[in-house]
């Protein structure tokens, strides 16, 4: 993975840990847990991805895609699996 498809990951990863923060009221870690719940989703989702070939030389949106999909799972997960009492 190259400096700047890290760096689109960390970006989407934010962004998706906002959404989340924002649409899923209740049940996470407030806005700094959901935003690096969501980071690191991203970078897992770009890692998978990137495993399984899926376009492995797609570039920016394809990162971009990997990389909401990933933070999604991962903060869905948390959502469903860990109740915090926020």
């Amino acid at each position: 993975m190259t400096a700047d498809l890290i760096v689109v990951a960390v970006v989407v990863g934010l962004l998706a840990g906002w959404l989340a923060d924002v649409a899923m009221k209740g049940g996470g870690y407030g806005l700094i847990g959901d935003l690096l719940l969501g980071v690191g989703g991203s970078m897992v989702g770009g890692l998978i991805f990137r495993t399984l070939g899926v376009a492995p030389n797609g570039g920016w949106m394809a990162m971009v895609g990997a990389a909401f999909v990933g933070a999604f799972i991962l903060i869905y997960a948390q959502r469903m699996l860990w109740h915090t009492h926020a």
